[in-house]
């Protein structure tokens, strides 16, 4: 009787730990279905609002919004989340069943601080998992009519608010597409994996934890503003969280602003985060493929090994060495000799990327060539010899010129279509095709 007890115990324990699955299929399911593989759900916060944390929501082929269509998907408890799947749940495989999360930008009254929003509960809890959603921004974004839009380009230049586009019913959005915010005070893991991360109008990812683990692997980064991934620790104490950034590849990151002059980071490490990087690609961002010269370099613990790095504008890697900021290239003595530098722990098996014709047929030759040549510049009309300025000038009103701005391509939309060809372009390095 006893061993009976004891093995229905382990018994139930093993489904608490497993936890219960929920189905979505914009396709074939209902409001008020029960959320089965038979009768999934039809929208994503209907399975959020019956999963219970740890439980699993499998998400079929289809294009999902947040509440009501909204463009802010809130996750209130740790799930795990996963796209991919064909209209009856028999396959997955997130090129051909593409789960998409698109907002569109008339809908950018309805929008919050991320498109995937994680606001999880204080204190411990199971592993918080995004694995094989596509997040495009490209539809969500602002951008002009004729400026900065390069011949055979989808768009103009992406605009910052309170500016939009003649077609536009609102400004760029300029939100995270996955988010967790600094007032969180979550203690677990948080993952995302297998996913594509296109056009954001701010970070890709900007995730703060409060105590664990964060895991973002072989991920596609395209076209993102500013930063591709940012993780931060809401902690006090040092250490408390890490962050595992592997098997991505991240590419035409953009600056903060058109002037093409700051930010445009693949990955940046924050104090008091132990980061390890590894195996990724980083190529063709503005700034840095890799940013380590935000905070005390002190407070930092990383590990930046083989990884591929290509034609990022700047630098591949910035560093702080006091009070300096270098700018490294692989390949030159400082950068193998990072490893002395304060919080990097090794600097291993970095390259240069030696074929790239392994691109040839995944990057998009029109983008790449208009991103290769991208430019800003600023012309200033001051004649204080004008009449006007002469007239200011005696009544002692501050004098007046023209200054005009000319930028070639600023964060211009990156053609999604084009995203799914990125996986598995490089063998063995960056995001690999979803088994």
């Amino acid at each position: 009787m006893k061993k009976f007890m004891l093995i229905a115990a382990l018994t139930l324990f093993s489904l608490v730990l497993t936890g219960a699955e929920f189905y979505v299929s914009q396709t074939t399911g209902k409001k008020k279905a029960p959320g089965t593989k038979q009768a999934p759900f039809r929208a994503i916060p209907d399975a959020l609002k019956k999963a219970k944390a740890g439980d699993v929501i499998r998400v079929a082929q289809g294009s999902y919004t947040g509440k009501m269509g909204a463009s802010e998907i809130v996750i209130d408890k740790p799930v795990t989340l996963i796209g991919g799947y064909s209209p009856d749940f028999s396959a997955r495989d997130v090129v051909k069943y593409p789960t998409m999360i698109q907002p569109k930008n008339e809908k950018n009254d309805t929008k919050g601080q991320g498109v995937i929003t994680l606001k999880l509960p204080n204190g411990k809890g199971p592993d918080m998992v995004i694995d094989g959603l596509v997040i495009d921004q490209g539809y969500m974004n602002s951008y002009h009519d004729i400026k900065g839009k390069p011949a055979g380009i989808e768009t103009g230049m992406w605009l910052q608010g309170p500016a939009k586009g003649s077609k536009d019913k609102f400004p760029s959005a300029n939100v995270y597409s996955i988010f967790a915010p600094v007032a969180g005070r979550y203690e677990g893991n948080i993952i995302v994996r297998n996913c594509i991360i296109a056009n954001s109008g701010n970070f890709g990812i900007n995730i703060s934890l409060f105590r664990g683990n964060v895991k973002i692997e072989n991920n596609l980064f395209v076209a993102c503003r500013m930063e591709a991934c940012e993780v931060s620790c809401s902690n006090a104490q040092p250490g408390a969280v890490t962050c595992e950034f592997a098997n991505n590849t991240v590419l035409f990151t953009w600056s903060r602003i058109s002037d093409l002059a700051d930010m445009g980071y693949g990955f940046r490490c924050l104090e008091k985060v132990t980061s390890n990087i590894h195996h990724n690609i980083f190529g063709l961002n503005v700034f840095s493929g890799v940013g380590n010269d935000k905070g005390n370099a002190k407070n930092k613990k990383i590990k930046l090994d083989n990884n591929v790095f290509f034609l990022n504008k700047k630098s591949d890697v910035t560093v702080t060495k006091s009070p300096n900021i270098l700018h490294l290239k692989v390949g030159t003595e400082a950068f193998e000799d990072m490893d002395d530098y304060p919080g990097m722990e090794s600097v291993e098996g970095n390259v240069a990327l030696k074929d790239p014709g392994a691109f040839k047929n995944a990057l998009n030759k029109t983008y790449l060539a208009a991103f290769l040549s991208a430019s800003y510049s600023e012309k200033t009309d001051f004649d204080e010899n004008s009449p006007a300025n002469v007239f200011r000038s005696a009544l002692g009103i501050p004098l007046r010129g023209k200054m005009t701005t000319k930028v070639s391509m600023f964060c211009n939309r990156y053609p999604l279509a084009d995203t799914f060809k990125l996986w598995g372009a490089y063998k063995g390095y960056g995001a690999q095709i979803v088994k």
